[in-house]
């Protein structure tokens, strides 16, 4: 593996968090995570919200905006932290799409606030809501949520949004695509007309503007990182090889001693698992989250790969939405993605905040077209490395080819099915009657 070249990607080489006007207790809170200069969103947008303006920012997930909102925020709560009832009321409410990001989100806001008062806690599906129920009752300033645990628990009666003072929408885009949308909108209908919002989304479609302007009220535009480019702090390489060699190849380049943990993307559930699978029996630790794995089993998985107890974690693109972790150096593509901008996603989990990084893809025949669109959108040649025991001798299928191809697959596919009904109706003489 090359050496990598170190950058540091700062808002200015001048600017430091002393100089945003932020109180004593949050500059410590930051002197203890070592952060010293603001990234160029946090430069932009911390004195904005400070001044109480309403925000639309255009960033990438890995730009450092959960502290672009996090800190000001904390900063106006600390400032009003007054509950003259004797209990808190939730006065900030941030809606993120994944449990993932809501955690950690979560976490942030404990850090930065840590030398405050301010409480805060994390509300998400796919787990019993007694806790979070209680950490309601017990009052907190921040509330961070995604939106049908949300929705849910204001249909309880267990959530009033009608003191919310500090709203924030993040990762707007991925919402919409997860099919967030109306959930949003009956959200939006419950807040105070009198509230400060801050809208962020790495994308801006039509759809995603439009929602902005139901939102916010003359709001100040921020643009950072546009979804085309990828961060200078990240070197990108390709591997080229045929499809049957992908397992062997990724067992090559793990065997770097340099990569020490990786991130790891796989296009299916089932590809994920057979690669974990595959890692497993040359004892390399690793594991993997995607759709069909509980809550529990995804979160056990990313808090041991923080801890290095796990050194490699596979996960889909879906499950790695919002995937938040600090001074990660190594991706690994070993799928190429059909999206030029799910790459651009992928890679961007490497190379935060000024830390280096290196992405890496592992291409056969097929997916060369997909490192065209790549290279055409972000406007980089990826380093090609040739020098490895796998090279790609393939050839790309014809369009005819192609066709045969797709039309054995879908063949095969259903003879598995027909098979495993037959099965289950030998086991079960009452199984294909009740499917009637």
């Amino acid at each position: 593996m090359r050496r990598i070249k170190h950058y540091v990607l700062l808002g200015t080489n001048l600017m430091k968090f002393e100089n945003l006007n932020l109180i004593p207790s949050i500059l410590r809170a930051l002197e203890d995570q070592n952060y010293t200069h603001p990234t160029s969103i946090q430069e932009k947008a911390i004195p904005l919200i400070l001044k109480n303006h309403d925000v639309l920012g255009s960033a990438q997930t890995g730009t450092g905006k959960t502290a672009a909102f996090a800190i000001p925020i904390i900063q106006h709560l600390a400032k009003d932290n007054k509950h003259p009832s004797g209990r808190r009321r939730v006065k900030s409410l941030i809606v993120t799409p994944t449990r993932e990001l809501a955690i950690q989100i979560g976490e942030s806001f404990s850090a930065y606030a840590k030398y405050t008062q301010i409480k805060n806690t994390v509300i998400f599906g796919g787990v019993k809501q007694g806790s979070q129920v209680n950490a309601l009752h017990r009052g907190i300033d921040v509330l961070v949520a995604t939106p049908g645990r949300l929705l849910d628990l204001m249909n309880q009666g267990f959530i009033s949004l009608s003191d919310i003072e500090y709203f924030v929408l993040d990762e707007a885009d991925r919402m919409l695509d997860m099919g967030f949308i109306h959930d949003i909108k009956k959200i939006i209908a419950k807040l105070p007309k009198q509230r400060q919002s801050l809208f962020f989304s790495a994308t801006m479609p039509k759809n995603i503007v439009e929602l902005s302007r139901q939102i916010l009220i003359n709001p100040q535009k921020i643009a950072v990182n546009p979804v085309s480019s990828t961060a200078e702090t990240i070197q990108q390489f390709l591997y080229k090889t045929n499809k049957s060699n992908k397992p062997a190849l990724l067992l090559h380049i793990l065997k770097d001693p340099n990569i020490q943990q990786v991130l790891v993307f796989s296009r299916t559930k089932h590809g994920s698992d057979r690669i974990v699978r595959n890692l497993r029996k040359k004892d390399i630790n690793s594991a993997a989250i995607h759709g069909d794995k509980s809550q529990n089993q995804r979160q056990r998985a990313l808090k041991e790969f923080k801890q290095g107890k796990v050194n490699v974690l596979v996960a889909t693109d879906i499950a790695a939405r919002g995937i938040d972790i600090d001074k990660l150096q190594h991706v690994i593509n070993y799928d190429i993605p059909n999206e030029s901008e799910t790459y651009v996603h992928r890679i961007g989990r490497c190379g935060r905040a000024g830390e280096e990084g290196v992405s890496i893809s592992i291409c056969d025949a097929e997916e060369l077209a997909y490192i065209r669109d790549i290279e055409k959108l972000t406007q980089q040649k990826i380093t090609i490395i040739d020098d490895h025991p796998f090279p790609q001798t393939d050839k790309p299928m014809t369009v005819a080819e192609k066709k045969e191809f797709e039309k054995q697959k879908q063949r095969k596919k259903q003879e598995f099915f027909a098979n495993r009904n037959k099965k289950r109706g030998a086991q079960n003489p009452g199984f294909r009657r009740g499917r009637r």
